[in-house]
């Protein structure tokens, strides 16, 4: 299960925690502008903007998990396995296969109004990427400093939804995500007010009870409102390392740690990595589960109109400083 959410200072923030029981060599990848993006049902894309993000490296290709473009277009995958309905291509009609979707997206657009235009008509399909590698049933967050949106292909086809809370996890399909925070519309970041009775002398015995109710359990749906409960009442200063800090923090509040989601096989789900980017300097930051140290790769460092990926290790090594 994942969380992702955006986070506006006078920076663009875009970050996801990607839980899972396992990684699959997922680096740090960047995707120059001249890099050939094959298609399966559409024309090959040989120039296009550039990207960085996190990415599975399969046959020289980038599979990404989330990346930013150097527009300030972000987008996350997240898996949806009970709702995804993927289909083969129609013969009419634009496909586009599930694992192409994200460079596709930014490679081809500046923005997420330019995003949804170029998703008119199209449907994702349902080609394996290798054989044996199935498509992963994932729906996506997609955000740029102006607008948020969720892209989801269910039985009854594409739908973009606008998404105020700048949130998504996992299932349920969006609509039902957002219905639930109905629920929890009396919850306050400010101490509560006595409502329960005027007759009662009740009072707040601690700081944080005008959140009492907010739900703590891993579910995906719990995390969603969480997640939108601590995005939506953040503060934070203006400047790179406030806003990151912050945004990493958002994310922590739905961090899984080993042990507490275990698996019918015995596994245990948690949080492999949480990335922070930079929309506006194209800065990817993340920390991963065994170390808290922020690393950081700066896509602008890179040679852009090349034609290699380029890719980097995930820093797991746990730092620590001494004093002396």
């Amino acid at each position: 299960m994942c969380t992702a959410a955006t986070y506006l200072t006078d920076h663009f923030f875009f970050g996801r925690n990607l839980d899972y029981e396992r990684g699959f060599g997922e680096r740090v990848t960047v995707t120059p502008r001249s890099f050939p993006l094959p298609m399966r049902h559409l024309n090959e894309v040989t120039q296009h903007y550039a990207m960085i993000g996190m990415a599975s490296v399969q046959a020289g290709y980038p599979l990404y998990y989330d990346a930013v473009n150097e527009k300030g277009l972000c987008i996350a995958g997240l898996n949806f396995v009970s709702s995804a309905a993927y289909r083969p291509c129609p013969a009419e009609g634009r496909g586009v296969a599930q694992f192409e979707l994200i460079p596709w997206l930014l490679g081809s657009c500046a923005g997420v109004d330019e995003a949804c235009r170029l998703l008119e008509g199209v449907c994702i399909t349902d080609d394996a990427f290798l054989p044996g590698l199935p498509p992963a049933k994932l729906h996506w967050l997609l955000a740029d400093r102006q607008r948020c949106v969720v892209i989801e292909q269910t039985a009854d086809g594409l739908h973009i939804y606008d998404d105020p809370a700048g949130v998504l996890t996992n299932e349920p399909p969006f609509p039902l995500q957002m219905f639930q925070l109905n629920n929890y519309a009396q919850l306050s970041a400010r101490p509560p007010e006595n409502r329960f009775s005027p007759a009662l002398p009740l009072r707040a015995y601690s700081r944080g009870m005008g959140a009492m109710g907010l739900p703590g359990d891993l579910s995906s749906q719990s995390r969603f409102v969480r997640t939108a409960f601590t995005r939506l009442n953040s503060a934070s200063g203006t400047g790179v390392a406030e806003g990151a800090s912050q945004l990493f923090h958002i994310l922590g509040a739905a961090a899984q740690q080993r042990g507490c989601c275990v698996l019918e096989d015995g596994n245990c789900e948690l949080t492999l990595y949480t990335s922070c980017c930079d929309a506006d300097t194209g800065v990817y930051y993340y920390t991963t589960y065994d170390s808290g140290h922020v690393s950081a790769v700066d896509m602008h460092r890179e040679e852009l109109d090349g034609a290699a990926l380029i890719s980097y290790p995930l820093d797991d090594v746990w730092h620590v400083r001494l004093q002396n």
